[in-house]
C-alpha cells in the first residue's frame, strides 16, 4: 500500500470521528444558547479568521485576526443583548473596513482582508440570531439540511463517481455527489418537519434550497484555496483541513436561512410546533 493509499484509508475514519466530534459540540451547544451558543460560534469564526488573513496576508496577520475577531465577538454580544438593535451589523461594518485599513497599512489586500470580516461575521450572526429569535428547532432545520447535504455528497460522490461538477475549481466533487447532497438534505428536512407535524413538502423546498446555498458555499471556497495557491485552508482537523474547510457550506446557507426568516417572513418549521 502506497503513501497515498493509507492517506485515504485512514481519512474516512477521521473524519467520521471528529466530524461526530463538531456536530455534538455545536448541538450543545445551541441547546445551551444564549452567551454559550455565541461563544462557540465566536470561537469557530475565530479560528476560520486565522485561516482566511493567513491566506491573503502574508506574514503579518496577527493584528488583521485581532480584528476581525473582536468584530464578530462584539456584533454576537450585541445580537443577544435586550432592545433588537443594528449595532451588530454596524460593528461588522466598521470591522471589516478596520481590517482594510490595516490590510493597506501592511501592504497586503485591503479588499479580501476587509471581506472576511464579513465573510465570516454575517453568518456568524445569522445563526446566533436565528437561534435567539426563532427557537432551537428553527436552527436544527439549518443543521439538519447542511450536514444531510455535506454527508450526501460526499458519499454519493465516492460512490457513484461519474463526471465531475466543476473540475477547474474542484477535481474531486461530481454531479452524483451535487444530486445526492440536494435529495439528502430535502429528505432530511422533510423528515424532520412531519416530525414535528409540520408540511413535508415546503420542508423538502426548504432542505433542497438551504442545500443549493451550501454546495455554493463549498464550490466559493474551492475558488478561495485555488487563487490563495492551497489545497486546504488548515490543516487543524484532522480528515477534514481547516475550520474553514469544514463550514463553507453554512456561511452560505446561514445568511440565506436569516434573509427568508427575517426579511421574506418565511416559516422554517413549515408549520411544525415541536
Amino acid at each position: 500500500m502506497n503513501l497515498a493509499e493509507t492517506a485515504d484509508r485512514y481519512e474516512w475514519p477521521a473524519r467520521a470521528v471528529f466530524g461526530a466530534l463538531l456536530a455534538a459540540s455545536a448541538i450543545g451547544a445551541a441547546v445551551a444558547g444564549g452567551y454559550v451558543f455565541a461563544g462557540f460560534v465566536a470561537l469557530v469564526t475565530g479560528f476560520a479568521a486565522r485561516e482566511w488573513h493567513r491566506m491573503f496576508s502574508g506574514e503579518r496577520y496577527a493584528l488583521l485576526i485581532a480584528v476581525t475577531a473582536s468584530a464578530i465577538v462584539l456584533a454576537l454580544a450585541s445580537a443577544i443583548a435586550p432592545g433588537g438593535t443594528l449595532w451588530p451589523v454596524w460593528i461588522l461594518a466598521i470591522g471589516g473596513m478596520a481590517a482594510a485599513s490595516t490590510a493597506l497599512a501592511y501592504g497586503s489586500s485591503p479588499v479580501w482582508n476587509g471581506l472576511g470580516t464579513l465573510y465570516l461575521g454575517v453568518p456568524a450572526l445569522a445563526l446566533v440570531l436565528l437561534l435567539q429569535r426563532r427557537g432551537l428547532a428553527a436552527a436544527f432545520v439549518l443543521f439538519v439540511a447542511v450536514w444531510a447535504a455535506d454527508t450526501g455528497a460526499l458519499l454519493g460522490g465516492r460512490l457513484l463517481q461519474g463526471p465531475k461538477l466543476i473540475p477547474s475549481l474542484s477535481p474531486n466533487k461530481t454531479w452524483s455527489g451535487f444530486l445526492v447532497g440536494i435529495l439528502a438534505a430535502a429528505g432530511s428536512v422533510a423528515l424532520y418537519v412531519a416530525l414535528i407535524g409540520g408540511r413535508p413538502a415546503e420542508g423538502a423546498l426548504v432542505g433542497a434550497g438551504l442545500a443549493l446555498a451550501g454546495h455554493a458555499g463549498d464550490l466559493f471556497e474551492s475558488w478561495l484555496k485555488r487563487r490563495a495557491g492551497r489545497k486546504n485552508s488548515g490543516g487543524l482537523i484532522p480528515g477534514h483541513g481547516g475550520v474553514l474547510d469544514r463550514i463553507d457550506s453554512i456561511l452560505f446557507a446561514a445568511p440565506l436561512a436569516a434573509l427568508g426568516v427575517f426579511v421574506l417572513g418565511l416559516d422554517p418549521l413549515c408549520g411544525g410546533h415541536p
